[in-house]
């Protein structure tokens, strides 16, 4: 709206003469890019969110360790890479408690929920929190 040609926004209020933006309701929406392919479609996958300081575990459950030892023994990350269980020790270690277990185990691990240690233990066996 114009204010007088004094004010500096008189005759054309600050628009200029022609165009798409000097009309009423004139104007593009946000990222249109006069009808190229916008940066937000071009970059599908830049969107979302992820967490760059998210920690991922290599995980064993508990009848995937019964499976591996036959019998009682010592449990690592470098013996679970041994046995080819997975790739490498990169990523830390946590135990899972799907499966049952019949016989004792010494783990030592980074992580291990609740039912895998209480599972280890009525099978005689011992859980090791490493850091």
């Amino acid at each position: 709206m114009g204010r007088g040609d004094a004010s500096g926004f008189g005759s054309f209020s600050g628009r200029g003469m022609k165009g798409q933006n000097s009309r009423s309701g004139g104007g593009v929406r946000p990222g249109f890019e006069g009808g190229q392919l916008p940066l937000i479609t071009s970059l599908p996958s830049l969107r979302g969110f992820h967490n760059r300081f998210k920690i991922q575990y290599n995980v064993v459950n508990v009848d995937t360790l019964s499976e591996v030892y036959s019998s009682g023994g010592d449990v690592t990350a470098e013996s679970l890479v041994e046995t080819r269980v997975f790739k490498n020790t990169k990523r830390p270690l946590k135990i899972l408690g799907r499966g049952n277990l019949k016989f004792a185990l010494n783990i030592s691990a980074n992580k291990c929920s609740a039912a895998a240690r209480s599972k280890i233990e009525a099978a005689g066996g011992s859980v090791q929190v490493v850091e």
